[in-house]
């Protein structure tokens, strides 16, 4: 193969399609027209005598050629992207981006929401986008581009993803202001006879970490409703006489009809992480949100 030939664009080209494995979402991703994309395919395939990419009923399907190639030229243009980013100096007040980032209800309350409003000061022109976070598509999506970020429990992660841990929550309990059972502390007998609400993100269940820590006492509680967003929790409790336990972050505003109060009993926490693709480890923009989004927790 003749390297004179060779067309950097065309190599970025190539690294976007095997990673998506369809033209539409890899044109999309490059800024590009399908047209425009699918000439450059052509023209690949050419270059390396292969077809790279078969079409297939969902998208195409890399060659045995291509798979050999995805890895060491991923690498290299990474390599390239970091020589590049370290002559540039980065400004976040001029830095104009998307960033899509992957978190649960709780995490975009929590973490997403005071880093919206540090960046309408800081830098304007970056724009977030918020996805709902499915921990079983985390890997592939940060792979093919679709999140540059995902904020979760770092051990329930992928391995192949980099991570750097945020913080460690903890629960607290929440009842109405006026609750006729719960005053700024709570029993163990009243909080395992109290009704509870619990957050199942998947739907039905109807346990949690507190009921581990009541078995440890020989006791149980009673879940009367279970819900799949911890966003609805307070209101709930606002308007009930039952109980919650819910992340400290979650109520560090709360309104004034809630009694904030520690659980009877230790009820265990989890940590929040960052985890993204390499190939985010070293872009100027990426870094510098991530050591932002740390600052702030």
């Amino acid at each position: 193969m003749n390297t004179k030939r060779i067309d950097l664009n065309l190599l970025i080209a190539l690294d976007a399609l095997i990673a998506e494995r369809n033209v539409t979402r890899a044109a999309a991703r490059l800024n590009l027209t399908q047209s425009a994309l699918s000439a450059q395919l052509n023209r690949l395939r050419h270059l390396f005598g292969d077809p790279l990419l078969i079409p297939a009923q969902r998208g195409m399907i890399p060659t045995a050629r291509a798979l050999e190639l995805q890895e060491p030229l991923h690498q290299a243009l990474e390599g390239v992207r970091a020589v590049i980013a370290e002559r540039v100096p980065f400004d976040p007040a001029s830095a104009d981006l998307v960033v899509t980032i992957a978190a649960s209800d709780y995490i975009q309350y929590a973490v997403l929401l005071p880093l919206m409003l540090v960046l309408k000061r800081e830098a304007p022109m970056i724009r977030l986008a918020w996805r709902a976070l499915d921990g079983r598509l985390v890997a592939d999506q940060a792979e093919r581009g679709e999140i540059d970020l995902a904020i979760m429990t770092p051990e329930t992660g992928p391995d192949r993803l980099r991570s750097r841990k945020l913080f460690d929550e903890r629960y607290v309990c929440i009842a109405r202001r006026d609750h006729p059972r719960v005053g700024l502390s709570l029993d163990l007998d009243t909080f395992a006879a109290l009704e509870h609400v619990v957050v199942s993100p998947r739907g039905g269940r109807f346990t949690g970490p507190a009921d581990v820590a009541l078995e440890a006492h020989f006791l149980s509680r009673r879940v009367a409703m279970s819900v799949a967003s911890f966003l609805i929790v307070p209101e709930i409790v606002a308007r009930s006489d039952m109980i919650a336990l819910v992340p400290k972050r979650l109520i560090r505003d709360h309104d004034d009809r809630l009694i904030v109060c520690e659980p009877p009993i230790p009820v265990t926490g989890f940590a929040i992480g960052m985890l993204w693709h390499d190939r985010n480890t070293a872009h100027p923009p990426q870094r510098w949100l991530r050591d932002r989004i740390a600052s702030l927790n």
